[in-house]
Order: C-alpha cells, then sequence, then structure tokens
C-alpha cells in the first residue's frame, strides 16, 4: 500500500524558543533607535506562519503547510524588517543632516547635496540586509529537508525529524541575523553621526570676502593716489569730467 496514510504527519515544532533572544528582546536600542515594533512584527509573521503550517497540517495539505514555513517565507519576514528599519534609518539620517546644516546657514543648493541620493539610500539597506547572511544557507537546508519530508512514511522517520531541526535551525539563525542587525545599525548610525559633524562644522567660504576687500583696498588706494596728484586720471575719467560729472 502506498496511499497518504502510510504518510508521517509533519508535526510543526515550537519555535518560540528558538527565537531566543527576537521573543524577549536584548534591551538594547542601538544609536538610539527603538527596534522592538519592529522585532515584534517579524516575531509575529513567524509564529503565524507556523500557526498557519499546524492548521495546514491537521487538514493534510502536506505540501501547503511546507511551504507556510518555507524559505521564501522566512525571506519575506527578515526583508520586510530589514525594509521597514532601512526606511526607518534613512528617515533619521536625512533628518539629522539637514537640522545641522539648517544651523549652520547651509545655503539651500548646498543642503539638496547634503541628503541622501538613491545609491546611499540603497547602501544603507545593504548593509543591513547582510546581517542576514547567517540566515540563508539554514534557509536552504530547510528547503531540502521540506521537499524530503513531503514524501516521508514511517520507514523514513529521520526525513521528518531533519526537518523539524531545520525549523528551530532557521529560528536560531534568524535571531543570530537579528544580532548582527542589532550591531549593523549601530554602525550606520556612528557613521551618519560622523557626516552630520562634518556638516556642522561646514562654514561659509571667506574668499569671495578677501577678494572683495582686496580689490576694496585696490581701489581706494588708487583713487587717494589719483586725487593726490600722485597718479594722472584715465581718459574715460576726464570724459566724464568734460561732461559734467563729478568725479568720485
Amino acid at each position: 500500500m502506498t496511499g497518504s496514510k502510510l504518510l508521517l504527519p509533519l508535526r510543526i515544532p515550537e519555535l518560540g524558543p528558538s527565537l531566543g533572544k527576537l521573543i524577549v528582546g536584548t534591551g538594547r536600542t542601538p544609536g538610539g533607535v527603538r527596534l522592538d515594533p519592529i522585532r515584534y512584527r517579524l516575531v509575529t509573521r513567524v509564529i503565524e506562519a507556523a500557526g498557519e503550517a499546524r492548521r495546514l497540517s491537521a487538514n493534510e495539505e502536506r505540501g501547503p503547510a511546507v511551504a507556510a514555513l518555507g524559505r521564501a517565507a522566512w525571506l519575506a519576514a527578515w526583508e520586510e524588517a530589514v525594509g521597514t528599519l532601512a526606511a526607518t534609518l534613512i528617515t533619521r539620517f536625512d533628518v539629522q543632516l539637514e537640522a545641522e546644516a539648517r544651523a549652520v546657514r547651509m545655503p539651500r543648493r548646498l543642503r539638496r547635496r547634503v541628503a541622501l541620493d538613491q545609491g546611499e539610500r540603497r547602501s544603507v539597506a545593504a548593509r543591513l540586509g547582510s546581517s542576514g547572511a547567517v540566515l540563508i544557507p539554514a534557509l536552504d537546508a530547510l528547503e531540502r529537508r521540506g521537499e524530503a519530508a513531503l514524501a516521508a512514511t514511517a520507514l523514513e522517520r529521520d526525513a521528518v525529524t531533519a526537518w523539524q531541526e531545520s525549523l528551530k535551525t532557521a529560528a536560531r539563525r534568524l535571531e543570530a541575523a537579528w544580532l548582527a542587525l542589532e550591531d549593523a545599525v549601530e554602525a550606520e548610525t556612528v557613521r551618519w553621526a560622523q557626516v552630520a559633524d562634518r556638516v556642522a562644522r561646514w562654514r561659509k567660504p571667506l574668499w569671495p570676502v578677501w577678494v572683495v576687500g582686496a580689490l576694496g583696498a585696490v581701489l581706494a588706494v588708487w583713487l587717494g593716489l589719483m586725487f593726490g596728484g600722485y597718479l594722472p586720471a584715465p581718459e574715460w575719467l576726464l570724459r566724464l569730467w568734460d561732461r559734467g560729472v563729478s568725479p568720485p
């Protein structure tokens, strides 16, 4: 007999213990940024996916049950968290740079250059996203073992056990990725604080003042020498006198 009754049930393990500090938090506010709302959302997505997988498994919907906690589901939850965090940080950095630029009275055209451009925004998101590198191999293994668990019979119990362990491993790697993400947030805030400090040290260039002052001094000396009789008046000035225009 090779009916579906011979297939082992796909029991979903409890993932909470494996999520570790993603559940309880680390107590950190890296760079002064509160990450709890993003962390809560990430954990909620994983727990909801596990609940959906249990429901589908109970209904003998094996393929959808495995997919509910498959590679794509974990990646989508992670990428949403990173995307939300990147947008939050970019807005924060832009506000910080704009405030520093206004404080030193930087001209508007220069202030526009201070704001993060598209390339810098993508770089911030990429550096944050790289924190998930530790997660990817675990998800690749989960995908492979999920396929084997789908068709596992009583003689292939190890295939289901390996898949269940892969789920726990993915949860632990997600926790590790989150801890790395907190470090990345700290690094980004330090990086952009240094940029803001350079903006705060900006001063309006003095060379135009020096040039105008020097020209004014030369003009004053020339006029003094001319009216003192030490230098001849130029022809254009004499023509003005002939027309009755008072000399300067």
